[in-house]
């Protein structure tokens, strides 16, 4: 009697495809309620008609003309800001956590935000204007530069210790010194720039306005892009920088395009809308237990998980105290901070070493 040969194994589906299309629908579902939501409500005809009339020459209603101004000057505006934030921050943090060869590094808990925020700050109490419009970006884009160089000498992968918790205190230390140093230059501030360094300190989208929006993609698309470019040796990195460098990798010139290209991108955030934490710790890590750690998908499923996001943040900073906002830094920190501990309690199944 002759064995019943064994029917062929079947390979498990692909789940990335169906993740791919419910972020992209999830992401179309909330871009639009952003734009809908607010202080004047509208419905999804009003929207869609507010969002075509600029393209159309037909004559608008009062009413019309009024929605189509919301729709069009404020809230498309600080949509995609929201969405320009989210995607900055959330690959910045899957670059870093490749970088660092470390699930949680994120650029405001070690303390990247803070140095770009700390930038920001110097230019508008000491009033600097340089290069024009282009100085509160520059600025928080050298001090973030500056801050991640100093973080990734302090904190570098095989310095002694275990590699999460002296993470940990580079980052404790620098967001100590940061606030030290934008303490003092609250000292330092007029009445009218303590307001404006009230909004850097907790973060809003409020100042979101299309001049905004024209300087902060540029420096975010350039950086996404580049991350792209790099996801392959981000992949050999994150096993270690000594496999890395047997592998054909040039560890050190990759890890100084890293710094630059995560302090753009945190410059890009920091910018005009303040800090804004939890959003690259949160969003990647997320995505690399649903689909990987290969940097290839990770990078642009982040890119369009920290816009969704930071959408929601936002939405829900509008809606819990109408008509006042809730700062969309203390909605990220009321949900990233539980996250933050859930990680460090489930330490060793992630393999965070000293966590």
């Amino acid at each position: 009697m002759t064995a019943q040969p064994h029917p062929p194994l079947r390979r498990p589906a692909d789940p990335v495809p169906v993740i791919a299309l419910l972020l992209v629908v999830a992401f179309v579902v909330v871009l639009v309620s952003s734009i809908a939501v607010g202080a004047v409500p509208l419905s999804l005809s009003d929207v869609l008609h507010a969002l075509a009339a600029r393209l159309g020459d037909a004559p608008l209603t009062r009413d019309e003309a009024l929605n189509a101004a919301v729709v069009w000057d404020l809230r498309l505006a600080r949509s995609i800001t929201a969405i320009l934030v989210g995607a900055s921050l959330a690959t910045c943090g899957a670059a870093m956590q490749g970088l660092f060869g470390n699930p949680l590094a994120d650029p405001g808990i070690v303390g990247v935000s803070s140095g770009a925020s700390l930038g920001a700050i110097v230019v508008v109490v000491l009033q600097i204007s340089t290069f024009g419009i282009w100085t509160l970006p520059v600025g928080a884009f050298l001090a973030g530069v500056g801050t991640t160089f100093l973080i990734y000498a302090l904190a570098r992968p095989g310095r002694g210790g275990t590699d999460s918790s002296r993470l940990l205190l580079v980052g404790i230390a620098v967001n100590a010194i940061g606030g030290a140093f934008a303490g003092y230059l609250t000292y330092l501030a007029t009445a009218e720039q303590l307001q404006s360094l009230m909004f850097w300190s907790m973060g809003s989208l409020s100042s979101a306005r299309w001049l905004t929006v024209g300087i902060t993609v540029i420096p975010t698309v350039v950086g996404i892009t580049l991350l792209m470019v790099w996801a392959r040796p981000l992949d050999l990195l994150a096993l270690g920088e000594r496999q890395a460098r047997h592998l054909g990798v040039d560890v050190r010139a990759l890890r100084r395009k890293l710094i630059f290209v995560t302090a753009l991108l945190v410059a890009a955030a920091v910018s005009f809308n303040g800090t804004i934490g939890f959003v690259g710790l949160v969003v990647p890590h997320l995505f690399r237990l649903m689909i990987g750690p290969g940097h290839r998908r990770l990078i642009p499923f982040s890119a369009l998980g920290g816009g969704l996001l930071v959408m929601l943040a936002d939405i829900a900073g509008r809606t819990l105290d109408p008509p006042n906002e809730v700062p969309i830094g203390v909605i990220m920190g009321s949900l990233g901070g539980p996250f933050f501990l859930w990680m460090i309690w489930k330490g060793r199944r992630f393999g965070l070493r000293g966590a």
